[in-house]
């Protein structure tokens, strides 16, 4: 069965938890807990803040570093989740309803991409 990773979308600066309204927190936790039960989930987290992040470029035939926060972007991947499901429409319908977990005023997009699976041997 195909494996797709959706990527979570978000501006850094404009979404914390403290904005959340008070359910937010047990519906997300009832949808994960769905999305297992229905043997799709594979692995979920959400990623720390990019000013603890690495950026790695290759360019030239070198490496580039730089840390965090990258402040000419806008919009970051903030999250994962690697779903196993039996088509593309599986897994955005699941990306839908993670969507629709969030609070309002909130702006979250997701990236819903199939896994390119390697031959074997």
């Amino acid at each position: 069965m195909p494996r797709y990773l959706s990527l979570v979308r978000i501006e850094e600066n404009t979404i914390d938890m403290e904005s959340a309204d008070p359910g937010f927190e047990q519906r997300m936790g009832a949808l994960f807990e769905e999305i297992t039960k229905a043997g799709a989930m594979v692995d979920t987290a959400g990623l720390k803040p990019t000013a603890e992040a690495t950026r790695i470029t290759w360019s030239d035939g070198r490496l580039s570093f730089t840390d965090g926060p990258f402040t000419e972007t806008k919009e970051v991947v903030g999250g994962y989740a690697m779903l196993q499901c039996k088509d593309m429409a599986e897994a955005v319908e699941w990306g839908k309803r993670f969507l629709a977990v969030h609070p309002p005023h909130w702006k979250v997009g997701l990236e819903v991409r199939e896994v390119e699976e390697m031959p074997e041997g």
